[in-house]
């Protein structure tokens, strides 16, 4: 979307028009990347509902595996899956639930995520 609004730039060199790159872009629009954003909050989210009671019906869902059979073909990304790829890109060791209750190293993941670079 960014490429529509900022159009094309002229290179210095050949004279010849030619498309942004992504690091051009992002100088020209700093706004907080969308996918560190969204990845923070769902580690923010992930960390409330592993601090919820065991009996709490989110908890359980979040956490619980479903009975039956399930659907042909590749299983569908959980969220637990989610916050357990989040945390291998961040270098985050350990279950993400024990992780999770020391609210000290959890928020150093969290902050990490939002200012990890993504390519």
């Amino acid at each position: 979307m960014l490429r529509r609004v900022f159009w094309s730039k002229r290179d210095e060199v050949t004279g010849e028009w030619r498309k942004l790159h992504k690091e051009e872009l992002r100088d020209l629009y700093p706004l907080p990347n969308t996918v560190r954003v969204v990845k923070s909050r769902r580690m923010r989210w992930a960390e409330h509902v592993a601090r919820m009671w065991e009996g709490r019906v989110l908890h359980r869902v979040l956490v619980g595996k479903p009975e039956g059979k399930r659907q042909f073909g590749r299983p569908r990304r959980r969220w637990e899956d989610n916050i357990k790829m989040v945390l291998r890109e961040v270098g985050g060791v350990g279950d993400w639930m024990e992780l999770a209750q020391d609210m000290d190293r959890w928020w150093a993941i969290v902050n990490t995520v939002r200012n990890f670079r993504v390519p």
